[in-house]
């Protein structure tokens, strides 16, 4: 595990900081004041475009302006406890990668009460074979292929990611899932307690293959995981517990822990007009420009 480094001085005034952002975060459309401090003309879109039939299985796609040849890609998931969210709030997201070189393709999922598991994992599935097929006519590079997410659609994305079958049944083999990024992910939570989590997993009949950590085998794609240490949503078990087992399978993975974010300043950071909190943006760019060639790297050489 790595904490970002930091001295006393710095840690307080970056608190200081990161507590005048959470009114930015915590207002009625929590993301919606940082959409609009969001630059327009650092990218280009493509948007509303359908990965299935249902309304919800539609994908927005954010393109680099400057781009010498097809771009590493980057497939992001939203969280909202797999009851809430739209892809409309996550601008700041494509905006973030676009502008950093990296094709960013942001989906909508359904969500529970209209759906339960694993409706929600069947639909990110979906919108990862819809890039895998269609990403090229984006500028992107389907070899050059992450998938990530905060929270509930880190889950999501983890499941996509160590569980082959789901990738079977959405027709593509799970390997062409070059890296994986997990932002404050739930990927150890039973029991469960919550009623909502609860209705959603079908508890009490809710199998351990629900969990990320259960699920994780030697074909594992290279990881990174960041997680608040303070988080008092998603408990930093999740993230330990899966960087230990992704080892155990001999998965090259990094943890980073944050010890002045929270839940949701860890994703909020990512917008360019909070990026001075923590660089969350530049460290994820860097993993998934990085992760194909490093996992070619190891293939080469017997790892």
């Amino acid at each position: 595990m790595s904490v970002k480094p930091d001295t006393p001085r710095r840690r307080a005034l970056r608190a200081g900081l990161a507590g005048a952002a959470l009114p930015l975060l915590g207002a009625c459309s929590p993301l919606a004041q940082i959409e609009r401090r969001v630059p327009e003309d650092t990218y280009r879109l493509a948007t509303d475009i359908a990965y299935g039939d249902h309304p919800r299985q539609r994908l927005d796609v954010y393109r680099p302006l400057a781009q010498p040849g097809p771009a590493p890609v980057f497939v992001f998931f939203y969280g909202g406890a797999w009851t809430s969210g739209t892809r409309s709030f996550y601008r700041f997201v494509g905006e973030a990668f676009a502008s950093r070189g990296i094709v960013t393709v942001v989906p909508d999922y359904r969500l529970h009460p209209e759906v339960k598991f694993p409706a929600f994992i069947e639909d990110s599935a979906q919108a990862v074979r819809w890039a895998l097929a269609n990403v090229a006519d984006h500028g992107g590079d389907p070899a050059r292929l992450s998938i990530g997410g905060h929270s509930a659609g880190a889950y999501n994305a983890a499941m996509v990611a160590f569980d082959a079958r789901f990738a079977r049944a959405a027709g593509f083999d799970a390997a062409r899932v070059r890296g994986f990024v997990g932002l404050a992910g739930p990927y150890d939570f039973l029991p469960l307690t919550g009623r909502v989590t609860r209705a959603v997993f079908g508890w009490p009949d809710t199998p351990p293959s629900t969990q990320p950590v259960n699920v994780v085998t030697g074909g594992a794609p290279r990881s990174l995981l960041l997680y608040a240490v303070h988080d008092n949503l998603v408990a930093p078990r999740n993230s330990e517990n899966l960087a230990r087992r992704l080892r155990e399978v001999g998965t090259e993975v990094e943890l980073v822990a944050y010890e002045t974010l929270g839940h949701r300043t860890l994703v909020g950071s990512i917008a360019r007009p909070l990026d001075w909190m923590a660089g969350t943006a530049e460290q994820i760019a860097r993993f998934v420009t990085d992760a194909p060639q490093r996992a070619a790297r190891m293939a080469r050489a017997g790892g």
